[in-house]
């Protein structure tokens, strides 16, 4: 394979202010005497064997239309610097590429007599002998590192590939309705080229058709195929690799002060060696810090004595999340106080996986693991009408002052999976084998709230496990992680120094 055998660029594009210019010379210098690139193809990735089966699935719900689905566009962090790029999920569901790829490509599904066929369109790299290959900080191979050739990118996801510099001519192609996955990154070349079709065919963007193709494709993730459920067990035991990391390592978070922080940098070093990075924002949340939901400020004290809530996920190189919570004690033994707080979330949190079996409501869970919480909390005085009176949501309600939140959501690709999924089919829906979701409840109890009693002020408990659906019921698949509060302690003990 040699440099011919990739396509050329545009040519030359104005200078960054800060960049040299570049010498007649070294122009004809830079390009001489390299070793050439190898000839040997890469393996497939291993979701390529199971993303045609996927692509087929969306090509029957639309025949006779165009679909397109861009990875997005890398954004801009500060002046010249970009965001690490991650690709749109349904892109990467579809083609099988993770991590860093591929900024600017397209998925197109072109309609034909019995489905669609499937090309990716991506930027090449380029020839040495191109400006590109040292002076274009974005894909330049001298600033981010060697690109796939055609053939290469073919190889690792079994689509028929071309340059993106071709995708305009492509649309010029006579075609049905276009439908497109709206990016919010997405580069405005490929906009203005989109709607420059659409205009040419007598339509314009239509939102309705776009957002019905955006919802298909989350719905196609309700479902996890083979690959899937084992990218999430894998995310899973990377997970409790890194929990296991950050409890060895408490007496240095406490001793070293603004330890939450400590405990976020000690995770994302495991998440960032394991797998493409942390799956969302760690939430490392000590003593009241714990009972803000979506604590990710990170920036407080681990004191002895306190509870440390770890809500935490390994994202695998296939951007499949782990999503797993454990609320730990950061000395390593429950007072009598937390001790009570964390065996009714886990009461609670029982009842849910109970509760997560093939043929049940997706709301069933969170009304299983709910009626415990309301269960406790009366028992505790501090539900000001009955069990039943705070369940029913258009009268009561009551208990969500100290648990909010829902107990489940979907997991996948993205850590709050087929997130555009319809009503119906998600929270309304029925839960089958091979969904994957969260189980998560939690007591909150704010150190400013004057209706708890003063020893459970400031303390605040989530237990969360990822749970596939199976056959038969379900699996725990974050169950290396122990949830019982003599678990715990026990499991602590062999980890600190």
């Amino acid at each position: 394979m040699t440099d011919d055998d990739t396509a050329p660029t545009t040519g030359e594009q104005p200078l960054p202010n800060r960049q040299t210019p570049f010498s007649e010379a070294f122009k004809a210098f830079i390009p001489q005497d390299w070793a050439p690139y190898s000839d040997e193809l890469p393996d497939a990735l291993p979701a390529t064997a199971f993303t045609a089966a996927r692509r087929s699935a969306i090509s029957a719900q639309f025949p006779g239309d165009r679909l397109v689905i861009p990875a997005g566009e890398l954004s801009v962090r500060s002046n010249d610097t970009d965001y690490r790029f991650r690709p749109h999920s349904a892109f990467a569901h579809l083609t099988g590429l993770g991590t860093d790829r591929e900024p600017g490509a397209v998925l197109v599904l072109e309609p034909t007599d019995d489905g669609h066929d499937a090309t990716l369109y991506f930027k090449p790299r380029a020839p040495r002998t191109d400006p590109e290959f040292y002076a274009d900080a974005r894909y330049g191979e001298m600033w981010v590192g060697q690109r796939e050739s055609l053939a290469e990118m073919e190889a690792l996801t079994g689509l028929a590939c071309a340059p993106l510099a071709q995708f305009p001519d492509a649309l010029a192609k006579n075609a049905g309705a276009t439908r497109v996955l709206v990016v919010a990154d997405a580069d405005a070349a490929l906009t203005a080229s989109l709607t420059a079709q659409r205009i040419s065919h007598g339509a314009e963007a239509d939102a309705a058709s776009d957002q019905r193709l955006s919802v298909a494709l989350s719905e196609l993730r309700l479902v996890k195929d083979d690959f899937e459920a084992d990218e999430l067990r894998a995310a899973c035991d990377a997970t409790a690799d890194g929990f296991e990391a950050v409890v060895a390592s408490l007496p240095e978070a406490v001793r070293r002060g603004r330890g939450e922080r400590w405990v976020e940098g000690v995770f994302g070093l495991y998440a960032r060696h394991a797998g493409n990075a942390v799956g969302y924002d760690t939430i490392a949340a000590s003593g009241d810090h714990a009972n803000t939901l979506h604590w990710i400020g990170n920036d407080g004290d681990l004191r002895p004595g306190d509870l440390l809530l770890l809500d935490a996920g390994v994202e695998r190189d296939s951007l499949y999340t782990a999503d797993i919570t454990r609320t730990l004690p950061v000395s390593g033994r429950f007072s009598p106080a937390q001790r009570k707080v964390y065996d009714a979330v886990l009461a609670a949190q029982q009842a849910g996986i109970e509760a997560a079996r093939p043929g049940a409501k997706f709301a069933d869970v969170h009304a299983a693991a709910i009626r415990v919480i309301a269960e406790h909390l009366h028992a505790w005085g501090l539900l000001p009408v009955s069990v039943e009176e705070s369940l029913d949501p258009s009268t009561g309600g009551h208990h969500r002052r100290w648990m909010v939140h829902g107990t489940s959501h979907h997991l996948g690709i993205d850590v709050h999976d087929c997130a555009q999924a319809r009503q119906q089919n998600y929270r309304e829906g029925t839960l089958a084998a091979g969904m994957v979701i969260t189980v998560e409840p939690g007591l909150y109890f704010k150190s400013t709230d004057l209706l708890v009693p003063e020893e459970l002020r400031g303390i605040g408990v989530r237990i969360e496990d990822d749970v596939l659906i199976t056959a038969e019921g379900c699996e725990v698949l974050s169950d290396r992680l122990p949830r019982s509060a003599e678990a715990v302690e026990a499991w602590m003990a062999g980890l600190l120094p």
